[in-house]
């Protein structure tokens, strides 16, 4: 610390903060905190006009009490975020509002700062300590909002399409940011860091549905940064798992399996990720050809789903539903090119395909119907494969990061020359030109 602002070693000058340096007298302090309330008497007024205590205010506005104390006293001005909900609270205009918080203020009082005891400073330096801790402009109310508003998009993400649901993740991720530079205690800004990874984590997924490998690696890149610095492993594994399936939807097999093992090794035991980055090795050893090293992560997945227990939102992306594990046995299989494959997507069309209606399928149907495709394939029933590719990509819920599984079917039946070919080569071009992604801004 510079010892130029030091009690009892140096001087200071009269321009100096009061919160910064050496603390006057406690008269002083009295005299400079009733000159700015009066800065702010209007606004107490009108808050006491309507009823409301400071706590209760801060309730409805969703900021901490000792923020609206802080605004009272002139200290801070109300966030730009804070503003709607609190002229609809006072029932003001936003000139209203700003009257309220800019009248004229008084005039600072003359009482001269006072060299005190150094025991007296410690006390005083200690207790503004605590309160720069405690004081903040975020609130729980907020971070509450956004932990729920994240899980609901978590949540929507098998059946709302992607490009849907990336604005309203960029949304959100916007206004994380914002609130990074707001004043807030060290718990709140741990919480906020990870709720920004979560935010960054599921739009990459997005970004990877949509082919844009660019911007799913710049915001790879964000959430793992993120959730350093909040040292949060789960996130750190989920990014790694993610872009596992990245480069696996890419090509790149042998990549994915050093990602999903890299996450396995942080991953928190019996946690969704640690499921999820066996499953994803799994996979990538299906497209390498390796029988028994995918057999094995097969067995794996069921163990660790079977003592998982269902989730409390067994849609939501981030938390391992063991029904999964069927639709994740489908695609597995048919990539190894087993029979076994067709039974375990007949399960999950079974289980989850709407009757009548295959655009309210969940995408995970869409999936098992390519899986069902494949596996007809291989067995030479080319008709039933044709009619499953073709429902999956009429269903619109085939993402274009999955195109090319869909596409693999097409070129299995163009190579075996039959007349249901070209009908199927149609359906496929349509659904890529239908739903061609957005470019990535």
């Amino acid at each position: 610390m510079n010892s130029a602002r030091m009690p009892h070693l140096c001087r200071i000058g009269a321009a100096e903060s009061l919160h910064h340096v050496l603390w006057p007298g406690r008269t002083a302090v009295r005299d400079w905190e009733a000159g700015m309330v009066a800065r702010r008497e209007d606004f107490i007024k009108r808050r006491k006009l309507l009823g409301f205590t400071q706590e209760s205010l801060a309730q409805t506005v969703g900021v901490d009490r000792s923020t609206v104390g802080r605004w009272e006293m002139g200290q801070v001005d109300p966030q730009d975020w804070n503003r709607p909900a609190l002229m609809k609270a006072l029932r003001v205009t936003a000139d209203e509002l700003e009257l309220l918080i800019n009248a004229q203020a008084a005039p600072a009082p003359a009482t001269p700062v006072t060299i005190v005891e150094s025991s007296y400073d410690d006390e005083i330096e200690a207790l503004e300590l605590v309160r720069r801790v405690s004081a903040s402009d975020v609130g729980k109310a907020t971070l509450s909002h956004l932990e729920l508003a994240f899980d609901e998009l978590a949540t929507k993400y098998p059946t709302v399409p992607p490009h849907e649901l990336l604005g309203q993740v960029r949304k959100y991720s916007g206004y994380v940011g914002r609130l990074m530079d707001a004043k807030k205690t060290l718990a709140e800004h741990r919480q906020l860091l990870v709720i920004g990874g979560w935010f960054s984590l599921l739009g990459a997924t997005l970004h990877i549905d949509l082919n844009q490998q660019d911007a799913a690696t710049a915001r790879l890149r964000t959430a793992m940064t993120l959730a350093q610095h909040a040292d949060y492993p789960e996130i750190q594994a989920w990014c790694y798992e993610t872009d596992a399936w990245r480069v696996l939807t890419d090509g790149e097999y042998s990549k994915a399996v050093e990602l999903s093992k890299a996450a396995l090794q942080i991953a928190p035991k019996g946690s969704s990720v640690e499921i999820q980055a066996t499953a994803q090795q799994g996979r990538a050893f299906a497209r390498l050809g390796n029988s028994l090293e995918t057999y094995a992560a097969i067995s794996r997945v069921h163990s660790l789903s079977s003592t998982a227990g269902l989730p409390n939102q067994p849609e939501h992306h981030f938390q391992y539903d063991p029904a999964k594990s069927v639709a994740y046995t489908a695609t597995t299989l048919a990539w190894l090119g087993d029979p076994a494959a067709e039974t375990y997507a007949r399960e999950v069309i079974a289980r989850l395909a709407p009757p009548d209606d295959i655009s309210k399928w969940p995408r995970r149907v869409a999936s098992a119907n390519i899986d069902l495709a494949l596996s007809l394939v291989a067995t030479d029933r080319l008709d039933e494969a044709c009619n499953a590719a073709q429902l999956a990509m009429l269903s619109g819920r085939v993402a274009p990061s999955n195109h090319w599984r869909a596409l693999e079917v097409v070129r299995a039946v163009e190579t075996r020359r039959i007349s249901d070919a070209r009908d199927l080569r149609e359906v496929y071009e349509g659904m890529r030109l239908e739903i061609e992604p957005p470019k990535a801004s």
